[in-house]
């Protein structure tokens, strides 16, 4: 049984503890807070020095790759494109992600065991400072750890079918920053899908709160050869990853 002492001290530290978690909530609810679902290009502005840049031979080194598929993969790619023929524009979200962007990532397969890296989908994320919050949950990320995220490498957002449901860039854009500032990173990687068009990205840190961003050419994932394309360069990805961490 404990003394009136230890009694006392427990509840002096309890009440300690109930000031020190009010005084946080304060503290939040006071910061603007923004969800990466709903963020948009004008929020980032206000937010960081962003500026997007274009380059010809940015994506030189991630799209001009060596990768070779063989006639099974290709095989894959072309029935999931002939069952998914002519319904793409009608799927919602759900759909496009169980029907068409699912079985794929699955084929490259992004759970590495020995690694300790695989994909989540629908992961919580948050990215906080003294002047904002960003947080939400993100589409789909490669990240290090298999039972929780531990440190995200790329990520792919958003399985919507048209930009009149939102536009996705600003929501991966955020993503990007948030992942280059948890990770302490200086550049990244992702893409963003609207139905079956793919966007590649890559977005650098220049100094504190300056990014330049970086987006390629259209793949249509409804031609088996952007379709493949879109294979390699999603495989070039699951290299890098697994090159980087056998460098750490």
């Amino acid at each position: 049984m404990k003394t009136e002492t230890e009694l006392s001290l427990l509840q002096e530290i309890n009440e300690l503890k109930e000031k020190v978690t009010a005084l946080t909530e304060h503290h939040d609810s006071s910061i603007p807070t923004y969800q990466y679902s709903k963020i948009r290009e004008s929020d980032l502005k206000i937010l960081f020095d962003i500026e997007k840049k274009l380059s010809n031979n940015k994506f030189n080194d991630w799209f001009n790759n060596e990768i070779d598929l063989n006639s099974e993969t290709v095989e894959f790619l072309e029935n999931l494109i002939e069952q998914n023929s002519g319904l793409i524009d009608d799927y919602n979200e759900e759909d496009l992600k169980i029907y068409l962007i699912s079985p794929l990532l699955n084929k490259i397969n992004f759970i590495l065991k020995d690694e300790e890296i695989r994909g989540f989908y629908e992961l919580p994320m948050r990215y906080s400072t003294d002047k904002f919050i960003l947080n939400g949950t993100v589409d789909f990320v490669i990240s290090k750890g298999l039972f929780q995220s531990e440190k995200p490498y790329f990520f792919i957002q958003e399985f919507k079918r048209s930009e009149e449901y939102g536009n996705p860039r600003p929501q991966l854009l955020a993503e990007l920053i948030s992942a280059v500032e948890l990770n302490n990173w200086t550049h990244i990687k992702g893409a963003y899908v609207i139905g079956g068009s793919w966007h590649f990205v890559i977005l650098e840190k220049l100094k504190t709160a300056k990014y330049q961003y970086f987006i390629s050419e259209n793949f249509d994932a409804t031609k088996i050869n952007d379709l493949k394309l879109i294979y390699k360069n999603l495989v070039f990805i699951k290299n890098e990853i697994i090159n980087e961490i056998a460098d750490t």
